[in-house]
């Protein structure tokens, strides 16, 4: 049994004969290695693509995975719908080319998925590094604060969470950094552990937007810039979503705080 997907633009420059045993051949820089997957860049006619390569996870991690209440990632096929869901969303993301998936036993199924490479991007942990040196920074971090708002409510509203965001895993486009308006093209990668439904159960939610909220601390955002986070993610005034879902955003917090028992960061004041 197998299924091999491959993006209408880029069919030339893979084989559809023997595409499993070419993936596996391919050679490149490995950027992370894993239980039964492996991802790496490589090279192809002077342009820059992505593999995640999986072999399976075995079927202890399955049966841990069953009894700790979470659906196993089988391979590169979760990745694959994700992004699929992020294009008909509008949020952009890494742009797939190619997908293969063979194998009847879930704990030794071999996949693969093909990403282009993303040009002139920057990852939002990279850009609050430095981001307080410039004399634009309020302007540029309310607008990225509020494209981010608005890429975490559509995603969500949508049946989609994450469950590793984390600012690392958004890029914000070069050429916006270099002349920045209102409207910030923002990119979510890493989607390999992400989850699709009809509706996304509240602890999910508060698992992302504390892992958000986590990892954005420390970094020159007050107070001010949660709130309009806060209002424009539920889509409320501040005063009603203060009132309305406060158990949720108590929940953010317990979240946030939580991780940074791990690993310290500081929290705005008040």
């Amino acid at each position: 049994m197998a299924e091999v997907w491959i993006d209408a633009e880029h069919r030339r420059l893979f084989k559809l004969q023997n595409i499993f045993e070419d993936m596996q051949a391919v050679q490149g820089e490995v950027v992370r290695a894993g239980n039964g997957r492996e991802t790496l860049r490589f090279e192809l006619k002077k342009r820059g693509f992505f593999l995640k390569r999986h072999s399976g996870i075995g079927w202890a991690e399955i049966i841990r995975d069953l009894l700790q209440g979470r659906k196993p990632i089988l391979g590169a096929r979760n990745e694959w719908q994700a992004l699929q869901r992020l294009e008909i969303l509008n949020i952009s993301s890494l742009k797939p080319i190619a997908f293969g998936e063979r194998g009847w036993n879930p704990a030794s199924r071999q996949s693969f998925l093909v990403t282009e490479e993303l040009k002139d991007t920057v990852s939002l942990e990279e850009v609050v590094k430095t981001w307080r040196e410039r004399e634009d920074f309020v302007m540029v971090k309310r607008a990225i604060i509020r494209q981010l708002a608005e890429l975490a409510r559509r995603m969500h509203h949508n049946g989609m969470n994450h469950r590793d965001f984390y600012i690392c895993h958004i890029h914000v486009s070069q050429q916006w950094l270099d002349e920045p308006n209102e409207k910030p093209e923002l990119f979510v990668i890493d989607l390999h552990r992400a989850q699709i439904r009809q509706e996304v159960p509240q602890r999910w939610l508060v698992k992302d937007i504390g892992s958000l909220l986590y990892s954005s601390l420390d970094t020159g955002i007050t107070v001010t810039d949660l709130f309009r986070f806060m209002q424009l993610y539920q889509g409320r005034s501040l005063r009603d979503t203060l009132k309305a879902d406060r158990e949720f955003w108590e929940q953010v917090q317990q979240r946030a705080e939580w991780l940074t028992s791990r690993t310290p960061r500081e929290f705005p004041a008040d």
